[in-house]
């Protein structure tokens, strides 16, 4: 299989998942992880988007080093596959960012809608990455 095809599998892995795990690192660098909801919105496999709060601890060690990790798994019956990719973190509080991944829904975390100062975006910027699955692990560049 070659390694365009990998990118293409590991795209649509990634979007039939509910759920990621984020990671910071903390001012003692030692790393911190967090399950969130699936991103916003992805652009290849170079640039996810996340919704958060702007007073949430992770943003504030993104503040302070913006490397960071992303994670996505299934686990089946018997197979588990996952992709970890590393890369950096941006702290996104322009109004047409927001705008562009907000949901209806989201006025239960953000009383104050779209404008909610406590409403901020995550994007990640991946750099590289490493597959797993059938028992084989494969890295990669993105």
């Amino acid at each position: 299989m070659s390694l365009v095809m990998d990118l293409s599998k590991i795209e649509k892995f990634i979007d039939r998942q509910r759920v990621s795990f984020i990671c910071s690192v903390d001012s003692e660098g030692f790393p911190n992880v967090r399950a969130m909801l699936k991103p916003r919105k992805r652009i290849s496999l170079r640039k996810f988007y996340f919704s958060t709060n702007t007073s949430s601890a992770k943003v504030q060690q993104y503040r302070h080093n913006s490397k960071a990790s992303i994670y996505f798994y299934h686990k089946g019956l018997i197979k588990y596959t996952g992709v970890m990719l590393k890369g950096r973190m941006e702290i996104l509080t322009d109004q047409a960012t927001k705008d562009s991944i907000w949901r209806a829904g989201d006025t239960i975390y953000y009383k104050e809608g779209k404008t909610d100062p406590n409403y901020c975006v995550l994007k990640f910027i991946a750099e590289s990455g490493r597959y797993y699955s059938d028992l084989r692990t494969k890295d990669f560049k993105v």
